[in-house]
């Protein structure tokens, strides 16, 4: 290329293929010393080879004598994990909620004695069904035996054994349900202490059972065969069921103490 001639390109042939090195000239640099490169500086060229070995150094050690573990996996350039204790590596039962086995049904047995024993009695005193005094019986016996508001006291006594014994069954609202016929059961309890002189665990043995029962329910839960499945006290029952159970022994003592009074263990018959 002469001085003067405008620069070509490689593409200005006719046949538009790239042309040889005759046809754009000879002035392309072909050495070191063309290119202006400084032959005592070395390359810089990456040398990952040298980078990796020198990685799988660090990381690699020779196993120790007579460790079968260590030699099979001495190929790796990490370690193999340290192998845990006898017993560690066992697999971990599921949770405890997970493996309930027969306790859901067990706890439907429950349920189902319980509610049924409740809502007899309290139709016996709604209705009158099952040989019951209905409710005008229900009023007169409760004012013979020293309760002040009959009225009162005969609905909160109904609605306690009719509601909490239907809702028991279904497992529905299970922690106030049970609540409530446990305050119910233990003013009946109280009653019926009082009739005796001293304690007289005789008089009041059905009235204890329903009672522990109620209770036993609220710290339980209803279980998954019911319509609180989904709940969380129908399977982890934690303080919210017993703060309820406390709770219905603050209403029993409350409502005793406001419709009938007196010291139960003093009895009224000599």
């Amino acid at each position: 290329m002469s001085p003067g001639q405008p620069a070509g390109s490689p593409y200005d042939a006719p046949t538009g293929e790239f042309p040889s090195l005759k046809t754009i000239g000879r002035d392309v640099p072909r050495t070191d010393d063309e290119l202006g490169l400084d032959p005592d500086v070395p390359a810089a060229t990456p040398d990952l080879h040298g980078a990796a070995a020198r990685t799988e150094k660090l990381t690699r050690q020779d196993p120790p004598a007579g460790d079968p573990v260590a030699a099979t996996y001495a190929f790796a350039t990490i370690p193999p994990a340290p192998t845990p204790p006898d017993g560690a590596a066992r697999l971990r039962r599921p949770r405890a909620d997970a493996r309930r086995g027969t306790q859901d049904l067990g706890l439907l047995g429950l349920r189902l004695v319980l509610g049924l024993t409740f809502l007899y009695h309290g139709l016996q005193k709604l209705a009158g069904w099952f040989h019951g005094p209905g409710l005008g019986g229900t009023r007169d016996m409760l004012a013979h035996g020293g309760w002040k508001h009959v009225e009162l006291s005969a609905s909160l006594l109904t609605v306690s054994e009719v509601g909490g014994g239907i809702l028991i069954i279904l497992g529905l609202a299970t922690p106030l349900a049970a609540g409530a016929v446990l305050a119910s059961i233990t003013d009946a309890w109280l009653w019926k202490e009082g009739m005796a002189s001293g304690f007289q665990y005789k008089t009041v043995e059905l009235e204890s059972i329903l009672a522990g029962l109620a209770a036993v329910l609220i710290l339980t839960g209803p279980g998954r065969l019911s319509f609180d499945r989904n709940r969380g006290w129908a399977t982890r029952p934690m303080f919210g069921s017993f703060a309820v159970l406390v709770l219905a022994l603050i209403a029993a003592a409350a409502s005793w103490f406001y419709l009938h009074g007196g010291n139960p263990f003093h009895g009224i018959s000599r």
